[in-house]
Formats: structure tokens, C-alpha cells, sequence
């Protein structure tokens, strides 16, 4: 990681041939920002063409977080990820410091761990009081749809932070690594809250190893004990190895939202959520 006092912070990306491509700061949040764009135009048509129970959404509070959280995060973190990446690989820190692989390598092994470390993440948000009571900021939009993925309460982003960054530095991610998980993860957020359906033959083959809409909307369900299933985002291998999957179809409806919240919630109301008793 190189400062620069007239200058942005700039992360090098080193290629297989180890010619470096110099990338500033701006240039990483466009690739991010690129990626978001992708993502939600691919969540956004799947919603359209395949709709599953045809909501309007919450959609002003939920971009109305969004947008708090894009100010909050890029006060506070940046392109951090990038940032730490690029440290942990001058220091010689982490995983791939020690052993040496391929960077085709690298990067699945990193998308996989830090896919897991989301897993880990939500699972201690859903078991935690504290955690919780920010996290059901995200489960309180009673319907289910593609601007779900972005309802997050600020606080919950904020904490989340340590975790994340500690485990791109000790796992020593590389600067693409970081780039083509954020990218993937964004995907698969943004359309397993979709409000779609997916052909039935698609969702066998992908509801196997991804974590399909319908999947993810179990998780919504309004019942405790369907909301404590399917904690994963990308990948459903955690859910299925840690005994936390459970199967679900476009054909199953699912009552979405919390129990003790049966109407749509303004933004004030969202923000302040956390300081309310959850029920749990």
C-alpha cells in the first residue's frame, strides 16, 4: 500500500506475468461500482420477467439506507479492502505469503473462505443480541424484493468491517481476489432477494451448489425457525455442511418480514430499530 501525500492511496495489481497495473483509489470504486450496476440490472430483469408474487417493494427506505450507507462506509472504509489487501502482500502477511499458489489459485481460494467468513458473519448475527439488533433492520422489510439486498442498518455494515478486513489480511487475498468477490457477492445478493421465480430445472442444478431466490426467501420467512436457515450468500455448501440448509422452490410461497413487525417501516423507523426490543 503506497501513500502519497499529493495523491490517492494506490493498490497495484500484479498479473500472472507480474506486470503491475497501477490502481487508484477512484479506479477500484469504479470497478466496484461497475460490478453494483451489473448486479442490478441482472437481479432487477429477473424480477421483471420471472416474477414470483409481483411486490412493489420497500423501495425509499431501502435505497434511503443504501444511500446512508454509501456515505457512512466511504468516510470510513474506502476501498480499505483493497487497501489491506495490498498491505498484507508488501508486509508478506497471510495464507499465501507462507504458501505459495497459483493466482488462479488464490483468488478461488479466497472467494471461497471469504464467502464462509459471510456465512460465519450472518450465522453470529442471527445468534447474538447485540448483532441482531441491528441485523433485523434487514429482516423487517415485509415483502421480499431486489432492494432488500441493500437494507442494512449502517451499524451492522460498520461492525461487520474488522471481521472482513482481518480475514482479506490474514488469509493475505489478492487485490483481484478482493475485486472479483465483491463482484460475485454483489450478484448473488442482489438476485437471491429478487422477487423471481427461476425455471424448475435451473433451480435443482443451481440450488445445489448456489444460494437460489427461493432459498433466500425461506430465510425471510417470518417464522423463527425458518429465519435461523440458509445463511449463506453465495454458495450453499456451508448451509449443507453445517446443517443449516433447508430446501425451498419458486412454487413455495413464504410470509416474509419479522413477527413483530407486520407493516412496511419508514426510513426514521428503520434506523432507530435497533433500540427497539427485537422479541428474541
Amino acid at each position: 500500500m503506497e501513500f502519497h501525500a499529493d495523491g490517492p492511496v494506490r493498490c497495484r495489481f500484479t498479473g500472472p506475468q507480474s506486470t503491475v497495473l497501477g490502481v487508484t483509489e477512484s479506479d477500484y470504486n469504479v470497478v466496484r461500482s461497475a460490478g453494483f450496476v451489473l448486479a442490478a440490472a441482472i437481479a432487477v430483469g429477473l424480477q421483471r420477467f420471472t416474477p414470483h408474487a409481483r411486490l412493489r417493494g420497500s423501495w425509499r427506505t431501502n435505497c434511503g439506507l443504501w444511500g446512508i450507507n454509501l456515505l457512512v462506509l466511504g468516510a470510513v472504509c474506502g476501498a480499505c479492502a483493497c487497501s489491506v489487501a495490498q498491505w498484507a502482500r508488501a508486509a508478506g502477511v497471510g495464507l499465501f505469503a507462507i504458501v505459495p499458489a497459483p493466482r488462479w489459485m488464490a483468488i478461488l481460494v479466497s472467494m471461497l473462505t471469504l464467502d464462509l467468513v459471510s456465512y460465519a458473519w450472518h450465522r453470529a448475527n442471527h445468534r447474538l443480541r447485540l448483532l441482531w439488533r441491528f441485523h433485523q433492520v434487514h429482516h423487517s422489510d415485509v415483502t421480499f424484493t431486489v432492494s432488500t439486498g441493500v437494507r442494512f442498518h449502517p451499524g451492522e455494515l460498520l461492525l461487520s468491517l474488522p471481521l472482513r478486513l482481518a480475514a482479506v489480511a490474514l488469509l493475505g487475498v489478492p487485490p483481484e481476489g478482493v475485486v472479483v468477490f465483491e463482484v460475485l457477492f454483489n450478484i448473488a445478493n442482489l438476485v437471491e432477494h429478487g422477487d423471481a421465480n427461476l425455471p424448475a430445472i435451473a433451480e435443482r442444478f443451481l440450488g445445489r451448489v448456489l444460494i437460489t431466490p427461493a432459498v433466500h426467501r425461506w430465510h425471510h420467512s417470518r417464522r423463527w425457525a425458518e429465519l435461523d436457515t440458509n445463511f449463506g450468500t453465495i454458495f450453499a455448501v456451508w448451509d449443507r455442511l453445517l446443517g443449516t440448509y433447508h430446501t425451498s422452490s419458486s412454487a413455495t410461497d413464504v410470509e416474509t418480514g419479522l413477527p413483530s413487525v407486520t407493516h412496511p417501516t419508514g426510513l426514521v423507523r428503520a434506523l432507530v430499530l435497533p433500540g427497539v426490543h427485537s422479541g428474541r
